[in-house]
């Protein structure tokens, strides 16, 4: 069952706020392949399912007034590239940083993402690349060096 291109947009918009907001973890994993999933970051930071969940986790625990937009959005097939801003105010201890458990500094913090996902023949999401700016999302995290 080929889903169209505007329903995989649909499912990969949800799938976003839904990861951000902290909503039901089984209506979460309804939008992945939770067996299969593969995230692919940068610095060679590889994680299954599981692992992008304790990410997600991580953000909603440090960042209050988190919010996710998506900007250009391209689909081809089963795969679908955007661009994503993630946002929310830096309060709590942030411990999956890219630099390692961090202290907050009470700024409003934006990661800009590029992103590419793929989905499965049921519209499921089991695979994504993404490339930021760490340098930057360090920076304004106040990472030690930034």
């Amino acid at each position: 069952m080929a889903l169209t291109r505007d329903e995989l947009v649909g499912r990969l918009v949800r799938a976003g706020e839904l990861e951000v907001s902290g909503a039901d973890q089984a209506e979460i994993d309804s939008y992945f392949d939770t067996t299969k999933f593969r995230f692919h970051g940068p610095n060679g930071f590889e994680v299954d399912y599981s692992g992008l969940t304790d990410y997600f986790k991580a953000i909603r625990a440090a960042f209050d007034g988190r919010s996710i937009r998506r900007g250009i959005i391209i689909a081809e097939g089963d795969y679908i590239a955007c661009q994503t801003w993630i946002e929310g105010k830096f309060v709590r201890e942030f411990t999956h940083s890219p630099a390692g458990p961090l202290p907050p500094n009470g700024q409003h913090v934006v990661w800009d993402l590029l992103s590419i996902f793929r989905f499965d023949n049921r519209g499921r999401l089991v695979e994504e690349w993404v490339r930021t700016d760490y340098r930057s999302f360090l920076r304004q995290l106040g990472a030690p060096g930034q």
